[in-house]
């Protein structure tokens, strides 16, 4: 989003944007709080309704849809995770949203409080998560996560190493939640360079107050590694893959851990 825009001229650019016309779905996989095994949230994954993958929706997505598509998301998994029953053990909802898709903030989520207020989502328990992949006005994306804090949403930056915002945005804002780029955690048992930088960087984000979650884990040994650098919040295929419409069983390498050395 270019700045300058005027609220006004934000709101015709949703009244003249076009519908998304395909049906979207969701899948969600848990993040677990490994120090006490219980599920931290779910994120909510896009889908087809079909349980297409990701890529082919997205496909779909242009600048003149995007607003619908991002609108369509937000409902979709507040519905779903409300008749799946998933804050039932207090874990929280994480939806994605597109921060370019998104004009002004307090307009543009009257849809999602009117599916939450339908559905008796409590809004605490959502928590607004973007990825800092798409090159972004920085004062933009700034007012939107101030407003989202401000109404009693979380905030998560997500693939933090990864994109765009990275330090500079961190110095502005601190979301609730960083979530560390997979491409850092990928060997981090066995890469020197990528243990160095996990280990500062979650130094960095203790010390600025920010819940850091480590995603993308896949082996037994970056589970040990990551748990050894003292990180509570992990997600990633070794604990759950998505489940397409449905909460999967999370998988506790500790307790299989204890049951080995019993």
């Amino acid at each position: 989003m270019a700045a300058g825009w005027s609220s006004t001229m934000s709101c015709v650019a949703c009244r003249d944007g076009t519908g998304f016309e395909q049906p979207v779905s969701m899948a969600f996989q848990p993040i677990v709080d490994i120090r006490n095994r219980t599920v931290f949230a779910y994120e909510a994954l896009v889908r087809g309704p079909g349980g297409q993958g990701a890529a082919a929706v997205l496909a779909q997505v242009s600048p003149d849809n995007r607003y619908a598509f991002d609108q369509l998301c937000r409902t979709t998994a507040i519905e779903q995770a409300s008749k799946l029953d998933a804050t039932a053990a207090g874990a929280g909802l994480s939806i994605n949203f597109l921060p370019n898709a998104v004009y002004e903030p307090k307009a543009c989520i009257r849809v999602t409080l009117a599916a939450a207020m339908r559905t008796g989502f409590p809004l605490n328990k959502i928590i607004f998560e973007f990825t800092e992949d798409e090159a972004i006005d920085t004062s933009h994306i700034l007012n939107i996560l101030r407003s989202y804090r401000a109404m009693g949403f979380r905030t998560a930056i997500d693939d933090f190493g990864a994109g765009y915002a990275g330090l500079g945005l961190l110095t502005q804002f601190q979301p609730d939640i960083v979530k560390l780029d997979m491409a850092l955690i990928r060997d981090v048992d066995t890469d020197r360079v990528k243990r160095a930088i996990v280990r500062n960087t979650l130094c960095m984000l203790r010390d600025l107050g920010i819940e850091p979650v480590c995603e993308g884990i896949e082996t037994r040994a970056e589970y040990d590694a990551l748990s050894d650098l003292g990180v509570g919040l992990m997600q990633g295929y070794l604990l759950a893959k998505p489940g397409f419409e449905t909460l999967p069983d999370v998988s506790w390498p500790h307790a299989e851990r204890l049951a080995l050395s019993a």
